[in-house]
């Protein structure tokens, strides 16, 4: 027993005398009657005057009680009368019941009583007042008559009500104007870094006499300027075709609502140049101090360059934003960079254990020939080299076909397993035909090491990857097999290319040109003159894209079913349940396109768990902004798109409203 419980123990109580002065007045009783009578009658004075002492300290607690509630309860009536800030009471449903002064206020004159909060403030819905386990819940901050507000709710019981909800709703409104001007304030104050690129500064000195360069540069430079300059910030000149841009924040809006119109007015300089001048622009934004933003926005214009260039990419934390790119792009015809890479190329590989070789799921022709002409080159350096390839599919079937019977590339393709259990951190990865990791073959196998090569001819998107020891991503080429036949030029003028390998090469560039057709440049005749000479059969290489009847019966029934959507573009269905569904539509997409009159084609195809889109045009329409929209990708006269977990109709709904979308962008670009 501690001290406490004895102290309450040896604690005088009153009960606890008059039981004591009880059993000894029956004592004396006992022993002398007399004296215990005279004991008992002051016994029961002394009872009587306790009783009433008691019942009078009782009553006088009872009548404080009562008054500190009451004066507690006016305290608080007067407290919701005058509080310092708008408050309003209200059922659960929204319903209005009680408001003071200054919420009254808030509203100059409007009827209030029976009203709901959610029609005075559309951003408090009623919905939001039924979980009353929570005590408070703070809401979207508000506007009410140009004066913003936190409001604050707390769910209150009452028991007297007999309403059919025993809960009311109490909601104050904060204001919070000055710490929003504030925020502002700090937001269009934040720095923001960009870089400013000539894109075609090579080309336009090419096209130029020495005497007009000067004047070219001069009009250049005025015109960065003028735009710039209501900016109030810096604009420096720190290369022969690059320039520095540091601003406050609050001036991105403006040249976002003018949509970068320096894009267009930069195209009107005419000094005598051949070709108009186009601009890239990266800008940083929200990515911490002037280092990190400057580091952001020269990912934002190799990002830009990635996609053709006469863009402006805004990198703003981890999201990108576009602008322009609808310009087609023009041939480098340098081969320095080519030349470069292949000699990096060399040097990873020489130093790598082994070489493993992926491209895109559902691989293509331009995929196989770039993979194929890969691995010659790791092989002519005598390492061992694997392609990463779960199945063959309709595109590629027939040259698969033709490699099993060569005999000569007896487990060089392996599956996914296979590919996981090979690679360490010494293994070269070279990845072709895509620059998106959840595209590849097998996008775990980037993790397993960081010796990574990309190449890639499609316009850069901003999920590329980021984690690469060699990136050779060449938009101007027309497709990712030129660029290889360009590598293996310069990495060994010995190689010689078997003949599987050289028939894959050509088909690559034949497929992604359309027989020479589209993004034909002086390369490409380069690249196919240096196959031709080791020895390609074009015969051979038409042979492998011969269709058999279903096929063409399915193209043709497509073709068919195209509709007209916009002035030039037409978008077909291919017919339900069909194999090769995917390669239909492409073929499909190219034959809508010779149709008279169609500036652009989009064919869907029911896939797996989704819907595939292929879409072709002359350039005139940027196929790849519009299927961007929809998460796809690829050029402007070639691109592809797939929507996961989505009807036909629902997908041919969405690329409607992207197309729409694209079209509007076009039209305001041309009124401005």
């Amino acid at each position: 027993m501690d001290n406490r419980k004895l102290s309450r123990l040896l604690m005088p109580r009153t009960s606890f005398y008059i039981w004591v002065i009880l059993v000894l007045l029956v004592i004396i009783t006992i022993l002398e009657w007399q004296i215990g009578v005279v004991g008992y009658i002051f016994f029961f004075v002394l009872l009587f005057y306790n009783f009433r002492v008691n019942y009078k300290r009782q009553r006088d607690i009872i009548k404080y009680i009562e008054n500190l509630t009451f004066n507690i309860d006016s305290a608080s009536k007067d407290t919701l009368l005058n509080f310092p800030m708008p408050l309003v009471v209200a059922e659960l449903d929204g319903t209005i019941i009680w408001y003071n002064q200054k919420f009254k206020n808030m509203f100059k004159g409007q009827e209030l009583l029976k009203n709901t909060v959610s029609t005075l403030v559309n951003e408090i819905r009623a919905n939001g007042f039924k979980n009353k386990n929570i005590e408070y819940k703070i809401f979207k901050e508000v506007v009410i008559n140009g004066t913003n507000y936190r409001v604050l709710g707390n769910f209150v019981k009452h028991q007297g009500r007999r309403k059919s909800s025993e809960y009311i709703l109490l909601l104050y409104f904060i204001d919070i104007t000055d710490f929003v001007e504030l925020r502002t304030k700090y937001y269009e104050e934040k720095p923001v870094c960009g870089i400013v690129a000539i894109d075609n500064y090579d080309e336009l000195m090419q096209s130029l006499e020495n005497y007009t360069q000067a004047q070219l540069l001069a009009e250049i430079d005025k015109v960065i300027v003028q735009n710039f300059t209501f900016t109030n910030g810096i604009l420096k000149k720190y290369e022969r075709d690059k320039y520095l841009l540091v601003f406050k924040y609050k001036y991105v809006k403006e040249l976002e609502e003018r949509k970068f119109d320096i894009l267009d007015v930069i195209k009107e300089i005419n000094a005598g140049n051949k070709i108009p001048v186009t601009l890239s622009i990266g800008f940083g934004i929200n990515n911490g101090d002037y280092k990190d933003n400057m580091a952001a926005a020269r990912a934002a214009l190799d990002l830009a360059l990635g996609r053709g260039g006469d863009q402006v990419v805004i990198k703003e934390g981890d999201n990108f934003r576009f602008y322009g790119g609808r310009t087609r792009e023009l041939e480098k015809r340098t081969r320095v960079r080519a030349r470069v890479i292949a000699y990096a190329l060399r040097e990873l590989i020489d130093q790598s254990s082994q070489v493993i070789i992926m491209g895109h799921e559902n691989p293509d022709v331009d995929v196989m020939g770039a993979a194929l002409g890969v691995f010659r080159i790791a092989k002519s350096r005598n390492k061992d080299a694997y392609i990463v390839l779960s199945q063959s599919n309709p595109s590629i079937d027939t040259i698969m076909e033709r490699i099993r019977k060569s005999g000569a590339y007896e487990g060089v393709f392996i599956g996914k397993d296979e590919a996981q259990t090979r690679i360490n951190k010494k293994t070269l990865l070279v990845i072709v035909d895509t620059y998106r990791a959840k595209y590849t073959e097998y996008p775990e196998l980037l993790k397993y090491t960081n010796q990574i090569v990309v190449i890639d001819h499609h316009r850069r998107g901003a999920d590329f990857i980021k984690e690469t020891t060699l990136t050779y991503q060449e938009i101007y080429a027309s497709s990712t097999s030129e660029m290889v036949v360009e590598i293996i030029q310069y990495v060994d003028s010995n190689i010689k290319l078997s003949p599987v390998e050289r028939e894959a090469l050509y088909a690559g560039i034949v497929v992604d040109t359309k027989g020479f057709t589209f993004k034909t440049g002086v390369r490409t005749f380069e690249a196919a003159s240096f196959l031709k000479k080791q020895g390609v059969d074009p015969l051979s290489v038409k042979q492998l894209f011969q269709n058999d009847l279903s096929t063409f019966m399915n193209i043709s029934i497509t073709v068919g079913n195209a509709e007209m959507v916009w002035d030039g573009i037409a978008i077909s269905v291919c017919p339900s349940n069909i194999k090769n569904a995917q390669l239909i539509a492409a073929r499909a997409a190219d034959e809508i396109l010779n149709l008279s009159g169609i500036k652009g084609a989009f064919v869907l195809c029911e896939i797996n768990n989704g819907v595939a889109v292929s879409a072709r045009s002359f350039g005139d329409i940027n196929v790849q902004m519009i299927l961007e929209k929809l998460g796809g990708g690829g050029h402007q006269t070639v691109a592809g798109a797939q929507l996961q977990n989505i009807s036909v109709e629902e997908a041919k709904e969405k690329l409607k409203y992207a197309i729409i979308e694209y079209i509007k962008e076009i039209e305001k670009g041309n009124e401005k």
